[in-house]
């Protein structure tokens, strides 16, 4: 199977060297880089030394560059295109993209920036909106497919062969399956699902909810809130989720609880870094800072509400970490600003 991979940040570059190095599969693996000078770097030293340094790539991991709108090369002969940038830079790379004959999945975990084009839409959603464009410049366009691959995963742990478990989700079998194919290995089990919304709503909102943990923790309030925040967490994530044609059920699983339990208590997670720095009293410059990478709750946070707001969904816990991103509310206050809320029964 031939897989490219573009974008060479921590994430793309982990599932690429775990398809590479799969002993059984034999697939031909291209990592794309947009800058030429790290990919030169990352072919003489064999290794992303700017976001996984120590990790050596596989013999059989190939490595290319090229300017965004010369990708149509490196695209031909590939059976599946994996998109590996951020989400503020997807909606550009699904247009580039699209001519490719292959199907396409992301990996990124967010709603869009506020933009010119719509507010705050998820990736399948920004997609939909690609698609329309193409079809009305080039009525003969051909979807070749989509979906997200996600899940509870640190790219450290998947560079190094962990084990770790993802789902690909697809409204199209054939999606689903060719992203088992591809990452399916001893080390990294990927389970398959239909529900592409809701496995976006939980790579979004449990990066926030992180945020919120690692303040718990850094305010030091003990194991009971922090057992309290993730279940309440886990219940925004469900509404939200349900407001925007997910499933319930998906929230139960990989990308819902499995994602919202790794992100808000693994010492590797950026965004739980975030809430435990501001908790210690360093400002949201200094935290953001300090990280060296993106910590994607910090700039999907105020989306994530407006988001639900717009939807009537009430998302304290989110309100509250937007407070203080914002400067609004201090930790302590925050806290107590969700301790104080009037007692209601148990719902999701």
């Amino acid at each position: 199977m031939k897989i490219i991979v573009l974008g060479a940040g921590a994430w793309g570059t982990a599932l690429a060297i775990s398809a590479a190095q799969n002993p059984s599969a034999h697939h031909v693996v291209t990592l794309w880089a947009r800058d030429p000078q790290q990919a030169t770097a990352m072919q003489a030293d064999r290794c992303n030394a700017r976001y996984l340094p120590g990790i050596r790539f596989p013999d059989a991991l190939q490595l290319c560059s090229s300017t965004v709108e010369d990708l149509a090369s490196p695209l031909v002969g590939q059976d599946l295109v994996i998109v590996g940038t951020p989400m503020s830079g997807l909606r550009s790379m699904l247009g580039v993209v699209a001519a490719c004959e292959a199907p396409v999945a992301w990996l990124c975990k967010g709603f869009e920036p506020p933009g010119s084009k719509a507010f705050g839409l998820l990736a399948h959603e920004i997609r939909a909106q690609v698609a329309t464009e193409l079809i009305a410049n080039n009525p003969h366009w051909q979807d070749a497919g989509y979906g997200v691959l996600s899940g509870p995963s640190f790219a450290q742990e998947v560079a190094r062969g962990q084990p770790t478990a993802l789902v690909a989700a697809s409204h199209q079998a054939y999606v689903r399956d060719a992203l088992v194919a591809a990452f399916h290995s001893p080390a990294l089990r990927v389970y398959a699902s239909d529900d592409v919304a809701g496995v976006e709503v939980g790579g979004a909102v449990k990066n926030v909810l992180a945020i919120a943990t690692g303040l718990c923790d850094g305010l030091h309030l003990g194991l009971n809130a922090r057992a309290a925040l993730v279940t309440r967490g886990l219940a925004e994530m469900t509404r939200l989720g349900l407001a925007l044609g997910a499933k319930a059920e998906t929230f139960m699983g990989l990308s819902g609880l499995g994602d919202l339990v790794l992100t808000a208590t693994g010492d590797l997670s950026r965004n739980r870094q975030v809430g435990l720095l501001l908790a210690q009293g360093h400002s949201l410059e200094q935290a953001v800072a300090s990280l060296g990478h993106v910590a994607e709750g910090v700039y999907s946070a105020r989306t994530v509400l407006q988001r639900a707001q717009a939807l009537g969904v009430d998302m304290p816990i989110t309100e509250g970490v937007v407070a203080l991103l914002d400067g609004r509310m201090r930790p302590a206050d925050a806290v107590s600003a969700l301790m104080g809320r009037d007692p209601v029964a148990e719902l999701p």
